[in-house]
């Protein structure tokens, strides 16, 4: 147990000595390759090509996962503290714009498939855990919240009375749009479109089109035949 912790302790003064000492490199200043070459002595993965800004912040990443070709911009927080089964995977060309913030929090694994686009101010928070699908667009400040507060009991604070987490998928090529908030539990089809703003907190059928507080499907992208076939 003591000798668990020494090393629990010694990864963690290497990561924060090692960002702490690249992370505000400007990128002018061949920031980038320097953080590509080094920042592998302390993540769990990290390919080839990868273009990670200055002004970036990890939090535990002996449980961070980058593919090859991936991009982080500015601001972007990933948090994977909590739990030493925590993982965040970032698979090959995904983006993460300015100011995402991803926090895996207890036991959870948050997966983000290749060519998806994380537009800026996006929050992606466990405990639940979080797949994201291959060539998403996510854009700018969506929520996407895998827990929820139990609150039924009126004679203690909401804090005290813990969280249920189910869990969220969504499935390739969706496009959620500007300000969308996903909720626990739900699973959003293959080809599905969000409009902006809208509440999602039921499940969407793959390929369609759902908006507004709660989202309800308004159309489908494709046939009914089509629809029914693609659900089997």
């Amino acid at each position: 147990m003591k000798q668990q912790l020494y090393w629990k302790k010694m990864n963690r003064f290497k990561e924060v000595l090692l960002i702490n000492l690249l992370g505000n490199i400007p990128t002018i200043a061949f920031g980038p390759k320097l953080r590509n070459s080094l920042y592998r002595l302390i993540f769990a993965r990290l390919d080839n090509s990868v273009y990670i800004q200055n002004d970036v912040e990890f939090l535990n990443a002996s449980c961070i996962e980058i593919g090859s070709g991936a991009h982080i911009f500015k601001g972007v927080r990933i948090d994977a503290r909590g739990h030493e089964n925590n993982r965040v995977c970032l698979e090959n060309s995904v983006a993460l714009e300015k100011n995402v913030d991803i926090g895996a929090l207890d036991d959870t694994h948050i997966h983000i498939d290749q060519e998806t686009f994380i537009g800026p101010g996006v929050s992606i928070t466990g405990p639940g855990d979080v797949k994201i699908g291959k060539r998403c667009l996510i854009a700018a400040n969506t929520g996407i919240f895998a827990n929820n507060h139990n609150f039924a009991d009126p004679t203690k604070y909401i804090a005290e009375q813990g969280i249920t987490c189910k869990g969220i998928v969504i499935e390739d090529d969706c496009w959620l749009g500007h300000g969308v908030t996903v909720l626990d539990g739900v699973t959003i089809g293959k080809g599905s479109v969000i409009g902006a703003g809208a509440v999602v907190t039921k499940d969407i059928p793959p390929y369609s089109v759902a908006v507004g507080i709660p989202a309800k499907v308004v159309k489908s992208r494709i046939g009914d035949e089509l629809l029914i076939n693609s659900r089997d």
